[in-house]
């Protein structure tokens, strides 16, 4: 087995990140989804200007997981005002831990998330949050195999969709 490498992304990763989000965002969702809606989400979300000023904000950090020089995920966690929704310092937001369907049950996003938890233990955070999309089961039962618990429920809009996102966290000690 090859080892992945996690390394934290600059703005020099910017392309390597749009793909990445692309790629693996379209894999997830294209067959739930109309074609307009995921074209105009990919364009919107994973713009350059708006990746970017993502970087350089110091409140979001990303992480690209490397097999060999094949990227195949990445991380972006949230803290204070980034955050998208509840804006506590108290914790970390998962915004996204997206992986090639290529390396889905390769512990790949097992070991994004645990850079995740360790950002959030370093900085003394007292819960990790995230949002999931409720007929997302193997990123909802991920999740609940790491410790998270719904706590709400937001939408999310793609396109004209209003999709239901369960809202998760878990605890630390």
């Amino acid at each position: 087995m090859i080892p992945v490498i996690i390394n934290k992304a600059s703005v020099e990763d910017l392309e390597t990140l749009q793909s990445i989000g692309k790629h693996t965002f379209y894999e997830t969702f294209a067959a739930s989804n109309s074609k307009e809606a995921m074209e105009k989400y990919l364009e919107e979300s994973f713009s350059a200007e708006k990746i970017k000023g993502e970087i350089n904000n110091p409140d979001s950090l990303f992480f690209i997981a490397w097999e060999n020089d094949d990227p195949i995920g990445y991380l972006k966690v949230n803290s204070g005002s980034t955050q998208t929704e509840l804006k506590d310092d108290t914790a970390l937001e998962i915004e996204r831990i997206y992986v090639k369907s290529s390396h889905h049950g390769k512990k790949v996003g097992q070991l994004l998330y645990d850079k995740a938890l360790e950002i959030a233990e370093q900085r003394k955070k007292a819960y990790l949050w995230l949002g999931v999309w409720e007929e997302n089961p193997r990123a909802v039962n991920f999740y609940k195999k790491n410790g998270f618990v719904e706590f709400d429920k937001h939408i999310f809009r793609l396109g004209d969709d209003e999709q239901t996102d369960l809202m998760m966290k878990k605890v630390l000690d």
